[in-house]
C-alpha cells in the first residue's frame, strides 16, 4: 500500500502544479473581466489555496506514507482524505456539465482521465482506513 501513497503523492504534486497554468489556460484575463473585482480575486485566491492544498496533501503522501497507512491518527487522515477524494469523484459526474467535455476529444479524454484519478485517490484512501 506505501507505493500507492508515492505514487499518489507525485500525481498530487504534478496536479498542484498544473494548477499554475489554469489563468493563462482559461484566458481568465479576458473571461473573468466581466466579473467583478471580489469574484475575479476569489477565483485567483481560492484557485491558489485548492493548488496549496493538494501540494501539502502530495507532500503528505510521499513524507508520511507509513505513518498514513500504520497509525490511527494516519487512518483518520486517510479517511478524510477519501471522503474529500470521493465528493470530487461525484461532482466530476453531477457538478459539471456534460457539454463542457461530450463531442469533444481532448475535453472527453481528460474527463476520463480525472475520473480515473478520484476514483484511485478515493479506493486508495478508503481501503486504507477500512483495513
Amino acid at each position: 500500500m506505501e507505493i500507492h501513497f508515492k505514487i499518489i503523492g507525485v500525481l498530487l504534486i504534478a496536479l498542484a502544479l498544473v494548477h499554475i497554468v489554469f489563468p493563462k489556460y482559461f484566458n481568465w484575463d479576458k473571461e473573468l473581466k466581466s466579473l467583478s473585482l471580489i469574484n475575479r480575486q476569489m477565483m485567483t485566491v481560492h484557485t491558489l489555496f485548492i493548488a496549496l492544498t493538494v501540494l501539502l496533501m502530495g507532500l503528505l503522501c510521499l513524507t508520511s506514507s507509513a505513518e498514513l497507512i500504520e497509525t490511527n491518527l494516519g487512518k483518520k487522515i486517510s479517511l478524510g482524505l477519501g471522503v474529500f477524494w470521493t465528493v470530487r469523484l461525484f461532482i466530476q459526474f453531477f457538478g459539471y456539465s456534460t457539454d463542457l467535455w461530450k463531442g469533444k476529444k481532448f475535453e472527453t479524454f481528460m474527463h476520463i482521465i480525472f475520473s480515473l484519478l478520484w476514483t484511485y485517490l478515493s479506493i486508495i484512501f478508503l481501503t486504507t482506513y477500512f483495513n
